[in-house]
């Protein structure tokens, strides 16, 4: 038993393996160091659970290469080997390439180190927009809704300062997430969205005069514009009545005139088509005001 223990150990210490966990954005390289120098050692890189080589180091036959036709080309234009310390880089990284790697290095003893490589998606920047859905019973609450779309393996929160108000997690789907937050009109406070994963995050922060009153308009200005709207209103009737009273005393006008002799037929008309003119022009006046007014209530 004696033997078979320090056997075990022996073979452990000549060989000696290690293992190393990394995480890597999706789109950036990375670099597996065998933290050794070449001297008179051969080196060979594999990857995944069937061991396929994709790397290797022969001193004596002066070979360097990488190998780009494994696994279907996978690797293809991805891989640099440093021809000093046998370290492998993996450029643009994708989700395919994410797995377990082993490097085998051959000199005085055989040295294994192997490689947890995590690749993550580029995370999306959250994008905040005014909640309509879900409207407020009071006018003095603005409710927000921030969103990112396509993501996984994150997670959505809302911060008050440096203090979590909310927070929503997705496991390896990819789906879209949304997380809402009422606050009050008058709040000072500092507001902010966070995305994360295990090794990045993005930030949006809140402007709530802004967001807010853009779709909703505060309370007071809401109260102006309706008071604006009103006096138009008004203005626009008391204007189609006096049109209306025109049209009616031109009309008399004309059947009036149309008994007088021909000189004053030829006065009368001319009359006339001053009077029409005048009437047009009006006409055209409070159209034009009447779809201003027509604009500012769809603004409201």
């Amino acid at each position: 038993m004696f033997r078979m223990f320090a056997l075990c150990l022996c073979w452990w210490c000549l060989t000696g393996v290690f293992g190393e966990s990394v995480s890597v954005t999706e789109g950036d390289s990375i670099t597996l160091n065998t933290d050794t120098q070449i001297l008179k050692v051969d080196i060979q890189w594999k990857f995944g659970a069937e061991n396929s080589i994709i790397a290797k180091i022969k001193l004596k036959l002066q070979i360097f290469s990488t190998i780009d036709n494994t696994l279907n080309g996978r690797f293809r234009d991805r891989l640099k080997l440093d021809n000093q310390t046998g370290s492998l880089t993996i450029m643009n990284i994708r989700s395919e390439h994410a797995g377990d790697y082993k490097v085998l290095i051959t000199g005085e003893k055989l040295t294994t180190k192997s490689f947890s490589v995590s690749v993550y998606a580029r995370l999306p920047v959250p994008v905040l927009i005014f909640n309509s859905s879900q409207c407020s019973s009071s006018v003095q609450y603005c409710s927000v809704l921030c969103s990112v779309v396509n993501v996984s393996a994150v997670s959505l929160s809302w911060y008050k300062g440096n203090s979590l108000l909310s927070s929503i997690s997705v496991s390896d789907l990819s789906i879209s997430l949304s997380l809402p937050l009422e606050v009050e009109y008058q709040d000072n406070n500092t507001y902010s969205c966070v995305i994360n994963n295990t090794i990045s995050n993005h930030t949006t922060h809140l402007d709530i005069h802004t967001l807010c009153e853009l779709y909703e308009g505060h309370p007071g200005s809401l109260l102006v514009l309706i008071s604006a709207a009103g006096s138009l209103l008004i203005i626009s009737a008391v204007g189609i009545f006096y049109i209306c009273r025109k049209h009616r005393k031109t009309d008399q006008e004309v059947e009036i005139q149309s008994e007088i002799t021909y000189a004053e037929t030829v006065f009368s008309k001319r009359r006339v088509y001053k009077s029409i003119k005048t009437y047009n022009l009006r006409s055209a006046q409070y159209k034009e005001m009447f779809c201003h007014l027509m604009l500012i209530l769809r603004r409201i």
